[in-house]
């Protein structure tokens, strides 16, 4: 195995394919284009299968859980015990992801990284106890460069039990009180962009709470300075061990040739970094939705993606890009099962 994996060359999209599959689009019996943005994305679902009619019957998605030491700040509404509970709500089904999963029929994994507990030890959850969350980056780098990798593997190796498994796209999601935090702080760091414009409430913070929360970012940018034109030391030094899982998942999802559906704002700023480290991988992503928290839009921007859904959504783990897969669904539907104008005896437009 390559000691800087993630930086081995991703797949190429299949261009034949993907010039078949326009071409099926401009016979089916509607007026060019009046599908709008459900024709572009089974065209690019079907290059990214390697099919001219893509299916997404098989969907996998991977819940990465992990503590963060910068809530000793006073950053979240929410004590960080929750994120410890909240893996035990995954695997007992009664979280919003468990519901959305069922619902998709599709395949939860559920990754602890490391919790402020580590004797945690839940049915159901791979508990990888990379350390008692990551320490607190006002003061210090978030985690190590073994931390690092190694949670960066943890994602890889999602997306390797996930292709065993035969799955057609991946779905990954986070759980970690303090997240948006740490979020907030990578997307600054990688985009020079003023905090203000990129923190939010995350879980319910009000105004006050707002403006500490970014005032500990700007401390946290300033310690950490000298490394940011560094992504992958940006992602240590600011990150959390299930962001650095969500980069490592998107990068090799990638490099094996399997499409991602990217959540909310923590998962669209791994996102980031992926592309920041393998800029080929972006072929590889799709957006499930536009989110609530401010700084999402920018870095959707940034990345110049548009997503499928705009709900005003906050949750994060997974559900906003859960919610999408049923209209992506539908588009290779439409895509596939429609007749051609010479399967219907339709007559075509006029040239």
């Amino acid at each position: 195995m390559s000691p800087t994996w993630w930086l081995d060359p991703c797949k190429t999209v299949n261009a034949d394919i993907v010039a078949q599959a326009t071409e099926r689009q401009q016979q089916l019996t509607k007026p060019a284009g009046s599908l709008g943005r459900l024709e572009t994305v089974a065209v690019q679902l079907a290059g990214l299968q390697g099919q001219v009619k893509p299916t997404l019957r098989q969907i996998w998605i991977a819940i990465f859980a992990g503590d963060h030491g910068v809530v000793a700040e006073g950053v979240s509404a929410y004590p960080q015990e929750v994120t410890g509970q909240m893996l035990l709500n995954f695997v007992s089904g009664g979280a919003a992801i468990s519901v959305l999963a069922r619902q998709l029929g599709a395949q939860l994994e559920v990754v602890d990284l490391g919790t402020v507990n580590p004797a945690l030890s839940l049915a159901g959850v791979r508990h990888l106890n990379l350390g008692a969350g990551t320490a607190n980056f006002v003061h210090g780098a978030a985690m190590t460069q073994a931390q690092g990798e190694l949670a960066l593997q943890a994602g890889r190796d999602s997306v390797f039990r996930a292709k065993a498994a035969g799955m057609q796209l991946f779905i990954g999601g986070e759980m970690g009180i303090g997240n948006t935090t740490a979020a907030s702080a990578l997307a600054c760091a990688l985009l020079d962009c003023p905090v203000a414009h990129l923190t939010g409430p995350g879980t319910g913070l009000n105004a006050a709470g707002v403006s500490h929360k970014a005032q500990v970012i700007e401390r946290a940018l300033a310690r950490h300075a000298a490394q940011r034109g560094d992504a992958l030391q940006t992602l240590f030094n600011l990150g959390g061990f299930e962001i650095a899982a969500l980069v490592g998942a998107y990068l090799a999802c990638a490099q094996e040739g399997v499409a991602v559906l990217v959540d909310g704002f923590i998962c669209t700023v791994a996102a980031l970094v992926a592309v920041r480290l393998n800029p080929a991988c972006r072929a590889w992503l799709l957006f499930g939705h536009r989110g609530a928290e401010p700084g999402h839009r920018h870095v959707l921007e940034t990345l110049n993606a548009e997503p499928l859904l705009e709900l005003d959504l906050r949750l994060g783990e997974g559900s906003g890009a859960a919610l999408a897969v049923p209209l992506l669904r539908l588009a290779c539907d439409l895509h596939g099962q429609m007749a051609t104008f010479a399967e219907a005896a339709v007559a075509d437009r006029q040239a």
